[in-house]
C-alpha cells in the first residue's frame, strides 16, 4: 500500500472536498489559471479536442475539469446493437458478475447490494456484467449512456471518499461499495441497466443532465428519487452526468443480455463511444 493511500485512511476527507471545491469554483484568475495550467501540463490533457481549446477561456478550475468536446471529437460504435462505453479513461476491471460479487481486484471483491445499497434492486444483475472504469484527470469528464434508457429512480449512496486510484483499488476492501456513490437506474429494451458514479478524494460532486447538483453536500443517509412516469428517457450515447473532478464509473447489465467486446479486459485504454458490449 502506497503512503497515499495510507493516508486516506486518517485524512478528512471531508474537509479536504470541502476546501478542493471552493478552489474548484473559485473565480480568482490565479488561482484558477494555476490549477488549470498545473493539471494540463502533469497530466498531459489535450485541448485540442475541447470544444473551447483555450485554456485561459475558463472561468473556474471547475469549468474546465468538466469541459465540453469539440462536436465529432467521439461518436459512437457503428454497430447500432453495440452498448457504448461510458466514458473516457481505462477500464479498471470488466467481466461477469459471479452470483452477486464484483471484482475489484486480486483478493477484492463487494455484492452488487453494497454497491447499489440495495438487496431489491441487486437481484436483476446476478449473474450479469459488469464494467468499471477509471476516468484519470486528464481524461474528458462527462458520462454518456451505453444504451437508451428511461430513468426510473436515482439512489444516493453516502460514503468515505478513498482515492480510486489503481494503488488504492488493489489495496482497500471494497472502495467502491464504501465511497459516496449516485447509482441510475434505467429501464432499456432488455431490461434494467445500472449506472453507479462513484465518488473519490477531493470528488464528492456529481451532476446529472435531468436534474443538476445530484450529491448533496456530505448527507448521512441514503437518499432515493422517484422518476417513474417522468418520461426522462435518454439516447444512446446522449450526455447523463459528469464528475466534478475526476472519478469511476460502474455499468452493470442483466444476464444473458449481451457479451462484453472481444479483448476487453483490466487496463484497457477506452474512448467514449467504444463498443463496450454486442446484444445477444
Amino acid at each position: 500500500m502506497s503512503l497515499v493511500t495510507h493516508l486516506t485512511y486518517i485524512l478528512p476527507h471531508r474537509l479536504l472536498s470541502s476546501l478542493a471545491r471552493r478552489l474548484a469554483y473559485s473565480r480568482n484568475a490565479g488561482i484558477k489559471q494555476w490549477l488549470i495550467d498545473t493539471v494540463t501540463r502533469r497530466f498531459g490533457v489535450d485541448l485540442s479536442e475541447a470544444a473551447e481549446p483555450d485554456a485561459r477561456a475558463y472561468p473556474t478550475f471547475n469549468a474546465f475539469f468538466t469541459r465540453a468536446l469539440k462536436p465529432g471529437a467521439r461518436v459512437p460504435d457503428a454497430d447500432p446493437r453495440a452498448l457504448l462505453m461510458p466514458a473516457d479513461g481505462h477500464v479498471s476491471q470488466c467481466g461477469p458478475i459471479d452470483y452477486d460479487r464484483i471484482f475489484q481486484a486480486k483478493g477484492q471483491s463487494f455484492t452488487t447490494a453494497e454497491l447499489l445499497g440495495d438487496e431489491a434492486a441487486a437481484a436483476p444483475f446476478a449473474n450479469g456484467l459488469f464494467a468499471t472504469v477509471y476516468l484519470s484527470p486528464k481524461d474528458y469528464h462527462r458520462v454518456h449512456m451505453p444504451w437508451t434508457g428511461t430513468l426510473r429512480e436515482t439512489v444516493h449512496v453516502p460514503g468515505r471518499l478513498f482515492s480510486v486510484g489503481p494503488d488504492a483499488v488493489r489495496a482497500v476492501p471494497r472502495l467502491f461499495a464504501r465511497n459516496e456513490r449516485l447509482v441510475c437506474h434505467f429501464d432499456t429494451d432488455f431490461g434494467p441497466m445500472a449506472v453507479v458514479m462513484v465518488g473519490a478524494l477531493l470528488v464528492s460532486g456529481v451532476e446529472t443532465v435531468w436534474s443538476g447538483v445530484e450529491i448533496p453536500r456530505y448527507g448521512d443517509a441514503i437518499t432515493t428519487k422517484d422518476y417513474r412516469g417522468a418520461g426522462i428517457t435518454l439516447q444512446r450515447f446522449a450526455e447523463m452526468a459528469r464528475f466534478n473532478y475526476g472519478s469511476t464509473v460502474i455499468v452493470l447489465l442483466p444476464p444473458g443480455v449481451a457479451e462484453l467486446a472481444p479483448g476487453l479486459g483490466a487496463e484497457s485504454a477506452v474512448r467514449l463511444g467504444e463498443r463496450l458490449a454486442q446484444l445477444r
